[in-house]
């Protein structure tokens, strides 16, 4: 069951799913041979000797590819209907005699003054029901039809005067949707809401029915009694709240297929992508999104307080990867060191920006792309670290970003290779905002802090892996794990089903298969959509007293819950671990149950990264799995050509000189705290 999961008969092109007839679209920046380097370009924060010699710096460093134009609508429309081109006509000129390609931004991440002086109604509303001024970043009221007029206005203009020009290589609307605007509660989202909440449930009898509105008698008579989810006395209807969730994604979605459409229509031979925050902005179903871009680009920044960031790193880029669905996708943000916007904005030290790259690269990025090119001297993020920072051509900094635009070109023929992944975890935005909804049995069982967990067991087992949605086919997966699943539509739940049934190897997490899509428990139990494949019903939840733990006795070990227990009734599974004491003491912990032809593990509580090792060992022997034997904190990526070509990525986060066993790329050796590369052509050729 070797995964290639995401087939592609033409890797460079992909289907349209807009309205229009369907066609292939180019699905990578134009006229890049290999790897994109770059950043975004700000020009309308310098002066035209500046532009010069960026343009000159740019080529030094090996630069290909800058985003331009992301907030830059006050300068290119100073006043609603008079248009400023000149400037942006001689960058776009410069930047085409340099030989370097341009991603260009569409601006409405920054709507201009006059726009919110002619409409103020457009501004976000939020919760409270106060309306959030001009004067930072974000956009407009999702819901405006001002705001969507206007955008797509600002879209037309730049479609039509440089849609056709030569340096143009890719469309880059907005900016980081759902972050900071994921929801605005202004009255064109709430009419928005009612249509919206009528055409999913078909009926205000149904909404009522979806949404449980007989508890707390809050059952709505006429349509225009549905309602946002405003501030109320206690604590709201949750499946109103998680329905407002999925809405309010779907709204801004609608925002960037109203752009996209515009510029396939007048460009439809240059790509259209928008940069997601992967793991990070938890406004946004990006599965819902991953079919609408033709290039999935996304940001990622350090948590500066995680002194082991690089794991998160690479959490992030494998979900990048995965909702690009294993197709190359784009690193279109990163920082070269220290952001500012964190509590205590940590630089990175010597090499840690070449190893942050390098990690992306090796999980499918054939962009490595950063905010921003030149410092800034005023504004919010002046003190964002850049590609060429506040202290110039003679810093470390400097000298790291020309030595890794080296390194990238000299890594041209990775390009459009793919990652191979046997593993695949759960990942779910609509389990997610459910689970994080109000009034659960207990608030700190994140399921993040699971995910991340269960994840980095992996990292530590150098076990590549990719994120599936609970419906995706999963049949390409020797092994699927379920750290976090509590809800599970019908359909997900005949899914899982099937892949344990007909051979797959499934580990589940505590806390799952709870509720349906409307956040209602179904009847047969707590884990009632779940119950016959793990072949175990839970009977109830036993979280823990803060500072308690409950040992569990695994597999001949001891290890121990901190959060989380479950009172288990066997139903056909085989116990392999029990409580030793805790609420549930004598109780099963775990379970093992073969459904048709595969096998279904259960954990009923939280374990850390290091107890997971005793878990995980029979689902790896199952799966044929084994954990590589490498020093800790190293790293060894693999990228494959479709003609069999191998490409290794060597990561040392520590502060040794390490040598790696690398299997046929014999032993390799990185420098501590640096990077290595090999190349390895297919046997036979």
């Amino acid at each position: 069951m070797t995964s290639d999961r995401f087939p592609s008969s033409r890797p460079d092109v992909r289907e349209s799913t807009d309205a229009r007839p369907p066609q292939t679209r180019p699905s990578w920046p134009l006229g890049l041979d290999g790897l994109a380097y770059g950043g975004d370009y700000n020009p309308e924060q310098w002066t035209r000797e500046t532009w010069v010699e960026d343009v000159r710096l740019m080529r030094e460093a090996g630069v290909n590819l800058v985003s331009i134009g992301m907030f830059s609508w006050a300068s290119i429309e100073p006043r609603q209907g008079e248009f400023h081109w000149e400037w942006l006509d001689e960058i776009f000129e410069l930047l085409h005699e340099a030989g370097i390609r341009i991603d260009l931004g569409t601006p409405t991440a920054a709507p201009p003054a006059w726009f919110f002086r002619a409409h103020p109604e457009s501004r976000v509303v939020d919760r409270a029901g106060r309306s959030l001024g001009p004067g930072s970043r974000g956009m407009a009221c999702p819901s405006s039809p001002a705001y969507r007029s206007a955008a797509t206005g600002i879209t037309r203009a730049l479609a039509e005067r440089y849609g056709d020009h030569p340096a143009l290589a890719l469309w880059h609307v907005h900016n980081e949707y759902g972050a900071p605007v994921g929801e605005s509660f202004s009255t064109f989202a709430q009419d928005a809401f009612r249509h919206w909440a009528l055409r999913r449930h078909g009926s205000l009898e149904a909404v009522n029915s979806a949404w449980g509105t007989a508890f707390w008698g809050q059952s709505f008579g006429v349509p225009e009694e549905i309602h946002a989810p405003l501030p109320t006395p206690s604590v709201h209807n949750p499946s109103l709240a998680l329905d407002w969730r999925r809405f309010s994604s779907e709204q801004i979605l609608e925002c960037f297929r109203a752009e996209r459409d515009v510029l396939h229509e007048l460009a439809p031979h240059i790509p259209v992508t928008t940069n997601f925050m992967a793991h990070t902005c938890r406004n946004i179903d990006l599965w819902k999104w991953a079919d609408e871009v033709d290039v999935v680009s996304n940001d990622h920044y350090l948590i500066a307080s995680d002194d082991r960031n690089f794991v998160e790193l690479a959490l992030d880029a494998d979900l990048a990867r995965s909702i690009a669905r294993g197709r190359p996708w784009m690193l279109m943000e990163h920082s070269t060191s220290g952001v500012n916007w964190q509590g205590r904005n940590v630089a990175k030290q010597p090499g840690e920006m070449a190893r942050n790259s390098l990690s992306h690269v090796g999980r499918g990025a054939d962009a490595v792309m950063f905010f921003q090119w030149r410092a800034s001297r005023k504004g919010a993020e002046k003190f964002h670290s850049a590609m060429l920072p506040h202290a110039g051509t003679n810093s470390r900094i400097w000298r790291e970003v020309r030595e890794l635009g080296t390194q990238l070109e000299g890594l041209a023929g990775i390009r459009g290779t793919r990652v191979r992944a046997d593993v695949a975890i759960l990942w779910d935005w609509e389990s997610h905002w459910a689970q994080d909804l109000p009034w659960r049995p207990a608030d700190d069982l994140s399921h993040r802090a699971q995910i991340q967990t269960w994840y980095e067991r992996l990292w530590r087992d150098h076990l590549a892996a990719d994120f599936a949605h609970p419906e995706d086919d999963l049949s390409g997966y020797r092994l699927v794990l379920a750290p976090a699943s509590y809800l599970l539509t019908d359909a997900a739940a005949a899914k899982l089903a099937a892949y344990v049934r007909e051979g797959g190897n499934l580990v589940v997490g505590p806390f799952s298969g709870v509720v349906d899509a409307e956040d209602g428990v179904r009847e047969g139990g707590l884990n009632a959509s779940l119950a016959p494949v793990l072949g175990v019903e839970v009977h109830e939840f036993c979280p823990l007293r803060k500072g308690d733990d409950a040992r569990i006795v695994l597999g001949g070990h001891s290890v121990r819950a901190r959060l989380w227990c479950e009172d288990l009734q066997l139903r056909g599974a085989e116990p392999i671990g029990s409580y030793a004491d805790g609420p549930v003491s004598g109780g099963v912990a775990a379970t093992q149950h073969t459904y048709g032809q595969g096998t279904a593990w259960y954990l009923a509580s939280d374990l850390d990264v290091v107890d997971l090792s005793v878990l995980f060992s029979e689902p790896y022997c199952a799966a044929g799995l084994a954990p590589r034997e490498l020093p800790e904190d190293v790293e060894l990526l693999e990228r494959i050509g479709e003609d069999g070509t191998r490409h290794l990525i060597a990561l040392n986060h520590t502060a040794e000189d390490q040598a790696l066993p690398a299997g046929d790329h014999g032993t390799v050796s990185v420098p501590a705290h640096g990077v290595a590369t090999s190349r390895r052509p297919r046997v036979g050729a």
